[in-house]
């Protein structure tokens, strides 16, 4: 069994260019993970490896003895990996401090306001999450949606050009604030009646940022409610406006179920072509959202849920909203008896037989008279989800997020065990490498995440530990609140959240901002990489004109878990400022490269870690220098640019 050889951690470390401890006088660890079968997100083959700590960052991979930590996590006959990263999140801002259900899943990190939602002030929200004690880390969107609703409220109406300027605005200030995505559910009233060039006229201030646009793709009756053509439309908007598409929620639905490698075919041609294209998954057959959002045709929405309502009082209208909505049940879902109303626990067809109705619509209409509930809808094929976990470009999440209680939807608590212990250890359909890597490096990768998703030194240490022999969800639909088993401990930052499948209380999260030199890009696991970078900088924001050297040349080619060669930033008088004394993992994309790393930095004895980031066209500093950043852990961030 493929597991089985993982776990007897048959890789050879020497082979794979394991990145060793640094000098034994400088070594005492807060916290080492010893004796346990390292998956370090790249996709690359696992090996025997401990993992020390310091200051909440990745100090060593290697052999650590046990007196060399204060505290030591046991990880003989498991599996060492990033912590998961949930790109899709509909997290409770109440249950950030305990995140039960996301850390014995194996989340450390979550990126909020997905579908277009949320609050349009990000600065203020990611205020907010940085004023609480948190038990994973929170990332934020701006959502397109809250940015239409707030500038064009309810209804079907046009924009002027002074409604776009506003909404651009909006979205380039939350884009200043740190979001890591420009979020939309199109699919939703009333982004939903935002055409596709004023969508495009919204989004494109956003080019420069390279950001991303993971969209809840709009599924039009003009296109006879295809999936296929929902997921093109999404990739042309993107697109046009110079972001990442990101199709999330990947489905395939309704007459098109079983055509899943014909949409898939379709983003790897966009990727080939140059227009990286990704996707996010839950690995479930239904969703959940309100009874009416997707159910009842938009044009019946137009105002909000009091306007709908007046309209069912309309004999005519009323007709006319029934015989679409059967419609759309037929064309998007898999039927009544696959609609679960959340508030009843009753299924739609059993309202049907209440009502002595044969028609589906007839019934939802009857059901939102009197109230908004949310259901449960069925809508896939098996063989469609298989297909698109394993497209390259498909990262896990779970359009869940951490909640105080049950929320209907077994995804809440189940999505990233059900990965590893159903597709992974019982089907065989993705391998423990791979699944990681989309749980990982992959969805850091397509946000900009940069100093998160490998296990190298100078990386975070946000790390999860999990029993790939047991792993498992344990939530279903009857009971969507049960626990998953198998991850046996979650580190957030270097602090222990999540011991022996129990939450531990501490609070080691804290609120990320993305910053103007994290880009989206596609995650090159294959690639040989390279960084370069030398020439006389002069320091950005300084006040003061201090001119410095650079040497930065910096490679990893596959299979190596771990870059090499030189990083060193010298003054004026030949006094070496920075030097890296150990490297960890090299990431590029097009005129863009960072590395990972331990390094002496001047004043200091210590060793510490760093991220070091090459803009050769950084495309916010006037003129599109070169740049190099470098965030050394306890000291403040430097920029310089290089003419």
């Amino acid at each position: 069994m493929l597991v089985m050889s993982i776990l007897r951690g048959v890789a050879c470390a020497s082979v794979l260019g394991l990145q060793f401890a640094p000098e034994r006088w400088q070594v005492r660890y807060d916290l080492a993970i010893r004796g346990g079968t390292v998956i370090d997100g790249s996709g690359g083959a696992p090996y025997s490896a401990d993992i020390g700590i310091t200051a909440g960052r990745i100090t060593a991979i290697g052999t650590i003895a046990a007196g060399e930590a204060r505290e030591i996590i046991d990880a003989t006959g498991l599996v060492v990996a990033p912590g998961f990263i949930n790109l899709h999140s509909h997290a409770e801002l109440r249950a950030l401090g305990t995140a039960e259900n996301m850390l014995t899943q194996g989340v450390t990190t979550e990126i909020l306001n997905a579908d277009g939602g949320g609050p349009s002030n990000i600065d203020m929200q990611l205020s907010a999450l940085e004023s609480r004690a948190l038990a994973v880390n929170a990332g934020v969107a701006i959502g397109f949606n809250a940015v239409w609703q707030q500038v064009m409220g309810a209804t079907d109406r046009r924009p002027t050009p002074a409604d776009i300027t506003d909404m651009q605005q909006r979205i380039t200030s939350g884009l200043e604030a740190g979001a890591y995505a420009v979020s939309a559910g199109l699919d939703y009233k009333p982004a939903y009646f935002a055409t596709e060039d004023e969508a495009v006229q919204v989004l494109e201030v956003a080019r420069r940022w390279r950001t991303n646009f993971p969209n809840h793709d709009r599924v039009l009756a003009s296109t006879g409610y295809s999936a296929r053509a929902a997921v093109q439309e999404t990739m042309r908007i993107a697109a046009r406006s110079g972001l990442v598409p990101v199709v999330t929620h990947m489905k395939v639905t309704g007459t098109e179920r079983g055509t899943a490698a014909v949409v898939l075919g379709e983003m790897s041609t966009a990727t080939e072509r140059g227009n990286y294209t990704a996707a996010d998954v839950y690995p479930y057959l239904a969703g959940m959202t309100s009874l009416h959002a997707l159910l009842i045709p938009g044009w019946a929405q137009d105002g909000g849920p009091g306007e709908m309502r007046k309209r069912f009082a309309d004999a005519s209208v009323r007709r006319r909203i029934i015989s679409e909505t059967d419609q759309i049940m037929a064309g998007r879902f898999t039927g009544a008896d696959g609609v679960l109303v959340l508030s009843t626990n009753r299924t739609l067809s059993s309202y049907m037989q209440e009502f002595n109705t044969p028609s589906a619509g007839d019934a939802i209409v009857r059901i939102l008279e009197k109230d908004l509930p949310a259901a449960i809808l069925g809508f896939g094929d098996e063989r469609d989800l298989v297909r698109i976990l394993q497209h390259p470009e498909s990262a896990i999440s779970c359009d869940c997020g951490a909640t105080v209680g049950a929320t209907g939807h077994p995804r809440n608590a189940g999505t990233f065990p059900r990965v590893l212990g159903r597709y992974v250890r019982e089907q065989g359909a993705l391998s423990l490498e791979e699944a990681v890597r989309k749980m990982t490096a992959l969805p850091a990768a397509i946000v900009g995440i940069i100093d998160r998703g490998y296990l190298a030194v100078g990386m975070h240490a946000d790390i999860t530990v999990f029993n790939a022999l047991t792993v498992i969800d344990h939530a279903t639909f009857d009971a969507p609140a049960e626990l998953s088993i198998g991850v046996q401990h979650v580190v957030v930052n270097g602090q222990v959240a999540l011991t022996d499948g129990r939450v531990t209380g501490r609070t080691g999260g804290t609120a990320l901002r993305r910053r103007t030199w994290m880009p989206s890009r596609p995650m090159r696991r294959d690639a040989d990489r390279r960084v370069v970078l030398h020439g006389t900088g002069e320091r950005v924001g300084s006040g003061t004109v201090e001119r410095v050297t650079i040497a930065l040349d910096v490679s990893q080619l596959p299979p190596a878990a771990g870059a090499t060669g030189t990083i060193r930033v010298t003054d004026g008088a030949g006094r070496v400022l920075f030097e890296a004394t150990h490297l960890g993992v090299a990431q590029t994309a097009k005129e863009w490269g960072t590395v990972s790393g331990l390094a002496r930095v001047s004043g200091s004895e210590e060793v510490r870690a760093f991220t070091a980031t090459v803009e050769q066209q950084d495309p916010f500093l006037a003129g599109r220098p070169r740049s190099l950043t470098i965030d050394v852990a306890g000291a403040p961030l430097v920029r310089w640019i290089l003419r």
